[in-house]
């Protein structure tokens, strides 16, 4: 049999146009394909083909699948059907000895984001309080007909309507805090929504289940832009803006768009360009590239112009370079970005600019050449430093050995010291191994003093051991899984809301360490009863060392509850610290009213901090 996972990955990359096409001679008609059906010979236009979804004749009633296809048409038993495609995808498929039986598991979270995705279009178009969202949206030129083609919506204030709305429908308060609508801060609390009086972008896994949402603020509320909290089917590190609609756009166009937000994909969607997503608010991930990937190798990045943006860009760079994608950069006129550039300038403008784009080493060597940073030695060697992470980032030899050369051309240094300068540092882009015999990080760190150095001892990262302990914790005794996580995901959805996510590059604020990341995200998606083994299976063969560690020597859990709470602890003193001296970094933009805003939310911060630490100190007395 084929593992399920698979036959997702086939379905979703699957071209049924292509496929389709080499049996039946097929003509576009409007949004579907249409042709002479070949299970009854016909010879008329009844036969449709709808891309990324299947097959239907409207005279025999045949329809389907791509694999129903190729089995029906072909002869073919159902494996046989799936290699096929897969092959014809560019995904090899192999068969494992058993094969999940039964409904997805995911189905009924998803029954609770597709309801409540329902709920929310409903309040922006039929409700009162939705005029405000309405009135929103038509300052910024969206029409109704685009909102309802991206399902925009209205997340109301009132604090109990989503959920008794979703509890006539049928779905229990504990599915809706499982599928990430509600949340609850504190044990006893009411549970509250995720998302109150914000403007709703539903987000879609590739095969078109919507999992999650985007909420933007309309009335100045911090963060601007909050998405769901992690779930079960709800990972933002590998989920993409749009890209379930623009999976077929991509292959057509043979090209891929990335931009920042929601509203630039909105925009460049509506103008005619539809190969476009987004990143979800966080720094572009390796399963976001390998995600791109799938579709198209070529990706151009239309990120902001200012230091921000050429950052995000250059990281963005190197990730999708790691992953063997062509990347190239598109610059907009300063101060635009594709929202407000498309809206000015059309489909038309954009081209014009795509037209334009540099491969992304192009424009790293443009920026660093108009800034006389190969003027004299000390700055070129800063500006090769700059190189070599892009150099040492792409895995295709041949554009590897081209960035070698240009960069030789411009620096005037040798082409061989260059390559053993870049084969020889860390590669930029694979994350670090775990560390797991770390101490506890003792708290927070004295100000001015770097992120995970304390005197006396190496420098470790900050939290690493609280990470590690809690997942321990939760692999060793199940019972306390749900509820750790729950804490987890409190814990980010504050940081988050106090404007954490704006500042930290989209760095994850509790699993910080990739391997452990995997790990409780393979245990969530299981179960609490799902063995070693099965969990062995689940993830990346080379994290299974990581996993087997984790869960030895459950006899270190001698007072359980005070290993999980004071490690919890140090997770929420974590991101109050580097909140407190990220704001401190960005004073010098303030202006007085400013200035005094930013010192009362650092002592605000400080006192919650020592809150905190107090906590944890009577417990360790006690």
């Amino acid at each position: 049999m084929i593992a399920d996972e698979v036959v997702e990955q086939v379905q979703d990359a699957a071209d049924i146009v292509a496929i389709v096409s080499e049996h039946v001679k097929l003509k576009r008609v409007g949004g579907s394909w249409r042709g002479p059906c070949p299970f009854h010979s016909g010879k008329g236009d009844n036969f449709s083909v709808l891309p990324g979804k299947g097959f239907r004749c409207f005279v025999c009633g045949e329809t389907g699948s791509v694999f129903t296809f190729v089995q029906k048409h072909l002869g073919m038993d159902f494996v046989e059907a799936v290699k096929l495609v897969g092959e014809k995808s560019g995904i090899v498929v192999e068969e494992v000895q058993r094969r999940k039986e039964g409904p997805d598991p995911r189905t009924p979270l998803w029954e609770v984001v597709g309801a409540t995705l329902e709920y929310f279009e409903r309040m922006l178009w039929e409700d009162d309080e939705g005029q405000t969202a309405r009135t929103y949206l038509a300052q910024r030129g969206i029409t109704r007909e685009v909102a309802d083609r991206f399902h925009l919506g209205y997340a109301p204030k009132a604090i109990g309507a989503l959920r008794r709305h979703l509890e006539v429908l049928g779905f229990d308060i504990a599915r809706q805090i499982e599928a990430g609508v509600q949340i609850i801060r504190e044990p006893g609390d009411e549970p509250r929504p995720r998302f109150r009086g914000r403007l709703m972008f539903p987000i879609h896994d590739p095969r078109g289940n919507a999992v999650g949402f985007g909420g933007r603020s309309i009335d100045g509320a911090e963060p601007k832009y909050l998405n769901s909290s992690e779930s079960p089917i709800f990972h933002k590190g590998q989920l993409l803006y749009n890209l379930h609609a623009a999976r077929h756009p991509i292959r057509k166009a043979e090209r891929v768009l990335v931009v920042e937000g929601y509203f630039d994909v909105v925009r460049t969607v509506a103008a005619g360009i539809e190969e476009v997503v987004a990143p979800l608010g966080t720094a572009l991930t390796i399963e976001q590239a390998q995600l791109m990937r799938r579709y198209s190798n070529n990706v151009f990045l239309l990120y902001d112009s200012d230091q921000a943006g050429l950052k995000a860009t250059f990281r963005s760079g190197d990730v999708l370079l790691h992953e063997g994608a062509a990347v190239r950069v598109v610059s907009l006129p300063e101060g635009d970005d594709p929202d407000t550039f498309v809206a000015k300038q059309g489909a038309a403008g954009l081209e014009h600019e795509l037209r334009k784009a540099v491969d992304v080493f192009d424009r790293k060597l443009q920026l660093l050449e108009r800034g006389g940073w190969f003027a004299d030695l000390h700055k070129a060697r800063k500006a090769i430093d700059r190189l070599l992470p892009t150099i040492r980032a792409a895995v295709d030899p041949l554009t590897r050995d081209l960035y070698l050369s240009r960069a030789a051309q411009v620096s005037q240094v040798d082409r061989e010291t260059l390559a053993r300068e870049a084969a020889a540092m860390p590669d930029p882009i694979a994350p670090p191994p775990p560390s797991f015999g770390e101490p506890m990080d003792p708290g927070p760190r004295e100000e001015g003093r770097p992120i995970g150095r304390t005197r006396g001892r190496p420098t470790v990262r900050v939290g690493a051991d609280a990470e590690r302990m809690l997942l321990r914790a939760m692999l060793l005794f199940r019972g306390r899984l749900n509820d750790i996580t729950t804490r987890l995901d409190r814990i980010e959805s504050e940081a988050l809301d106090a404007g954490l996510s704006d500042l930290n590059g989209g760095e994850a604020v509790t699993f910080r360490d990739a391997t452990l990341r995997e790990i409780h995200s393979a245990l969530v998606d299981a179960g609490a009863d799902v063995g070693i083994e099965q969990l062995a299976e689940a993830i990346p063969e080379p994290m299974v060392p990581a996993l087997e560690e984790l869960t030895a020597n459950a006899e270190e859990f001698v007072n359980l509850e005070t290993i999980v709470e004071d490690n919890l602890i140090t997770l929420e003193i974590r991101w109050r610290d580097e909140l407190r001296t990220k704001l401190w970094e960005g004073r010098a933009e303030l202006d007085t009213a400013g200035f005094a805003a930013l010192t009362q939310q650092r002592d605000r911060l400080k006192r919650e901090i020592m809150t905190l630490q107090a906590r944890r100190g009577k417990r360790a007395v006690g």
